[in-house]
């Protein structure tokens, strides 16, 4: 049955990275465009040889965006499917419906809220190409921080329920996690390699239209998921296998 959850989230996913790509289609690629327009003029500005284009920028646009995200959400979203096999009929009286939105809201928040924080998303022309592994590798790197935070405040979360109730020991494990996520990345480094000179607006804009792709992404995900499952065949397993355990 977990292999048809899988489908079902890649299927989700695929259907969330479709979806992901009309909105940066038309909303993000014009701050795209706008931003490698301002690099080339200050390269020209400084006397500096355009860089040869090894992909056309149409290219880039929109095959190759396309691609980039169907894939990551069919990957996400085969993911997000067997966290759901592993979370569903431990998270309490939660519905399908419910359990699903409240995760894609939790993988929101810990895989793109936080780490962007801390290093928010800039426009490809935008920082040193020497220091791109190193601002990778940290970006990924508070991915990972965030994620076990969010795993240790749920296990917090568990104790604290049994003693405080469930909406005190919703709060305190809320608590744990952002004071465990202000303390790391506030002795994390830091990296701004925004020239003085780019617009500010447009940096703006274009940070804005990221987390926007990623709001669609996890909606669509969350919601879309839910409704594949709620009458499916896993449910009516996992309720035969709860009622032969009790």
């Amino acid at each position: 049955m977990v292999g048809k959850l899988l489908v079902r989230g890649m299927l989700a996913g695929i259907v969330a990275g479709l979806l992901t790509f009309a909105f940066a289609r038309i909303v993000g690629e014009p701050h795209v465009d706008q931003a490698i327009s301002f690099e080339e003029k200050a390269a020209a500005a400084r006397g500096e040889a355009p860089e040869p284009e090894i992909v056309s920028r149409e290219t880039q646009a929109g095959l190759g965006l396309l691609t980039g995200v169907v894939a990551y959400g069919a990957a996400f979203g085969g993911l997000f499917s067997l966290v759901f096999a592993y979370a569903y009929g431990r998270a309490g009286a939660l519905s399908v419906r419910a359990l699903s939105a409240w995760l894609a809201l939790g993988a929101f928040i810990a895989l793109v809220i936080v780490p962007n924080l801390k290093y928010p998303a800039n426009p490809p022309s935008v920082g040193d190409p020497e220091t791109i592994g190193a601002r990778t590798g940290l970006f990924f790197l508070m991915i990972a921080i965030s994620l076990a935070t969010m795993v240790f405040s749920l296990k917090v979360r568990r104790r604290a329920v049994a003693k405080l109730g469930a909406w005190n020991g919703s709060i305190v494990a809320a608590l744990v996690y952002v004071a465990i996520i202000a303390a790391v990345q506030l002795s994390m480094p830091v990296i701004n390699e925004v020239p003085a000179a780019f617009p500010a607006v447009l940096l703006w804009k274009f940070r804005v239209a990221a987390i926007g792709m990623q709001v669609i992404m996890w909606t669509t995900i969350g919601l879309l998921f839910g409704a594949m499952v709620e009458r499916s065949a896993f449910l009516r397993t996992n309720a035969r296998v709860t009622m032969k355990s009790a």
